[in-house]
């Protein structure tokens, strides 16, 4: 039997690992987490949105970066697939990017259960073989035939997915539906079915409407959110996308490089800021941050003041 990993309190790590994004203030890496929804919210399109964003390497909803562009592994259970492709050719094309050369694989089987061990297997020799960034599930409620309101037959089904998540260090986004009616409920618990749904989300997404009006709304279990925003679906000839609204409202993105974080940091400070205060602000090693700093004053970005301190130039 393997034994039980044990560690004195005092050699545990000093801080949290730096958080990193799949996309950026949108979902974090290796995630796993609902994008929800009542009926018609585009939900999908989000999902859609998010798969083009993490295969091109372009920003989700022509605002929101991807660090690193990667394969995606799509099963769009409710929607025939030349309904599917002309989706993703339609906010590719918003994107400014060809469908045709996106890594975008689309599982065509026409049933995917994963509370059947066979599709379970099949699901998880599909991720090992072709290793996705992002797995996109849509919706939950086609992958079973489960009680979703009985927590005992939901856990199962995310524990497996969470699993999958942490043995091939992948994001997983699953479609789910809220309840009608429950606009006046906080957007996680309007989730339909077991609480086990909100519960297990690293990064979820929300979508609700107010007559024609959509908002979007980001809750991070490890990482502050932005405030909810206006969504609304556009097209462009035969091309649909969501595009954001109302930009100004919105939080602007927090920088996401240790320079970005260095150089803010010093803009918001009103006089020079010892190295000390930017350590604490940027959570790094004394020595990363003594290299970069270095760096950015060898570049004529920063200067040394005479107290020690740091500031812009300028």
């Amino acid at each position: 039997m393997r034994p039980l990993p044990i560690a004195p309190a005092w050699r545990l790590a000093e801080r949290d690992p730096e958080l990193r994004w799949l996309v950026t203030h949108l979902w974090s890496q290796d995630a796993v987490g609902i994008v929800g929804g009542e009926p018609k919210c585009c939900k999908s399109f989000l999902a859609l949105d998010l798969a083009v964003a993490v295969a091109a390497g372009v920003p989700c909803l022509r605002r929101f970066a991807v660090p690193t562009s990667g394969r995606v592994l799509l099963y769009a259970a409710e929607d025939a697939h030349p309904i599917v492709r002309r989706r993703l050719e339609g906010i590719a094309i918003a994107a400014g990017v060809a469908l045709r050369d996106l890594d975008i694989q689309v599982i065509t089987a026409p049933t995917l259960r994963l509370d059947l061990p066979a599709d379970r297997v099949a699901l998880q020799e599909a991720v090992a073989r072709l290793q996705p960034k992002l797995l996109i599930l849509d919706p939950f409620v086609r992958l079973h035939r489960i009680d979703e309101n009985a927590s005992s037959e939901v856990a199962p089904l995310l524990a497996y997915l969470r699993e999958m998540q942490r043995r091939h260090n992948l994001a997983v986004l699953v479609v789910h539906h809220a309840k009608k009616g429950a606009g006046n409920v906080r957007a996680g618990q309007a989730l339909r079915g077991s609480s086990e749904f909100h519960a297990w989300g690293d990064s979820n997404l929300y979508l609700r409407r107010d007559g024609d009006a959509l908002t979007l709304a980001i809750e991070h279990r490890a990482a502050p959110a932005l405030k909810p925003m206006k969504v609304e679906l556009v097209a462009a000839g035969e091309a649909l996308a969501l595009h954001l609204v109302e930009r100004s409202e919105a939080e602007p993105p927090a920088p996401t490089s240790l320079d970005e974080r260095i150089m803010a940091a010093l803009a918001a400070g009103p006089s020079p800021i010892p190295f000390a205060e930017l350590r604490a602000n940027c959570r790094v090693r004394a020595a990363t941050l003594y290299e970069r700093l270095a760096a950015l004053a060898a570049s004529g970005r920063i200067v040394r003041s005479g107290n020690g301190g740091y500031r812009l130039t300028g």
